[in-house]
């Protein structure tokens, strides 16, 4: 399949598209497109605020919620700076790297912890007491930055471990958690960090999350942080001024108010990861208990060639996460994505190359 159109499965996107009524309230908005976006903001803060149960200070919306993460490392290299401490952030790896990309930037050192691989149910996970060790070890401000469920890997962390963690850690150790994912978990195990926002669980606690993801607006940019209200006024002041337009602020909006769309949005990626792990199975590949909208799964041969013979093939997969070896991250499109995919691995697994 030799074309300019390519399937792409590398990103994470919701390929099902944006809501019609997303799209027919941006377009309802042009005619104010004149005017700053401060009511339209104003009313989605409200919106988040009475979803999650919170006070609208506790609310802190982000060009996409890597505005939040940014704003969150330089508020705490701020706050080192005026304390005449040092400052690191704290990582499993591999993780989503946005937040090290940041960290790097501004010159904020990032010491990297390798995930655990010790059994089948838990591989993969984050090594608690080395990650625990980095900041006990460091004398400064700690960043803890933890994504859960976590990117590429797509499983969740045992919440009771985590809560007990966040909640006994000491006062120069700080947690973002990133729950760009949140709504795909269906774990009954599973705990929201806003809940421990709202439980009082820890001051140093920062929940973050997106409207990239179920909602289908990442062209949007639109995220956002929960926290203590002391915690959110801090980061408040690193965020740039107006950062939600008019259309990202309108069509989250509209999204949230859509219940029929996100119903169909969760339906559609629930269908797509179990076709997906019905031929992984079939195939004799492993994967990881995914709770995101995207898969990580074995490949028996050479990765690199993998995914340039996906994208020989027409099909952009994730790329490589070291230092994981062996897996590939695929993100859960359509059903017809799937199926098109589908069809090319069965390909590769007559070829031998899978």
């Amino acid at each position: 399949m030799q074309n300019n159109k390519f399937l792409e499965l590398n990103a994470n996107e919701n390929s099902l598209g944006m809501a019609d009524s997303a799209k027919q309230a941006i377009i309802e908005s042009l005619g104010e497109g004149f005017r700053y976006p401060d009511n339209p903001r104003a009313a989605l803060i409200s919106k988040i605020a009475t979803i999650h149960g919170v006070a609208e200070n506790q609310i802190s919306l982000g060009n996409g919620s890597t505005e939040n993460i940014r704003a969150t490392l330089q508020m705490l290299q701020n706050k080192a700076l005026k304390e005449g401490k040092q400052f690191q952030m704290v990582i499993p790896v591999p993780t989503f790297d946005c937040a090290e990309m940041y960290a790097n930037s501004i010159g904020v050192p990032v010491v990297k912890i390798p995930l655990t691989a010790e059994n089948y149910d838990y591989d993969y996970d984050y090594d608690f007491d080395e990650l625990q060790k980095a900041a006990d070890d460091f004398d400064g401000i700690s960043l803890l930055y933890i994504c859960n469920p976590n990117n590429p890997t797509g499983i969740i962390t045992s919440t009771s471990k985590l809560k007990t963690w966040v909640s006994n850690a000491p006062d120069n150790h700080y947690f973002l958690l990133d729950q760009a994912y949140l709504e795909y978990v269906s774990d009954p195990s599973f705990e929201s960090g806003i809940e421990w926002v709202k439980q009082g669980l820890s001051d140093n606690l920062i929940v973050i999350h997106t409207f990239s993801k179920l909602c289908a607006l990442a062209g949007m940019r639109v995220g956002y942080a929960v926290s203590n209200p002391q915690a959110i006024e801090s980061v408040e002041a690193f965020m740039s001024m107006d950062n939600t337009n008019l259309s990202g602020a309108v069509a989250a909006i509209a999204t949230l108010n859509d219940a029929k769309f996100l119903a169909l949005s969760l339906r559609n990626t629930n269908q797509s990861r179990q076709m997906i792990e019905a031929v992984l199975d079939d195939l004799g590949l492993r994967y990881l208990p995914s709770q995101t909208n995207f898969i990580f799964h074995e490949i028996k041969g050479d990765l690199k060639a993998y995914i340039d013979r996906m994208r020989d093939h027409g099909i952009k997969v994730g790329r490589e996460f070291p230092p994981v070896t062996g897996f590939n991250r695929l993100t859960l499109g359509t059903p017809d994505e799937m199926a098109a995919f589908i069809k090319v691995l069965k390909l590769f697994r007559e070829k031998g190359w899978v």
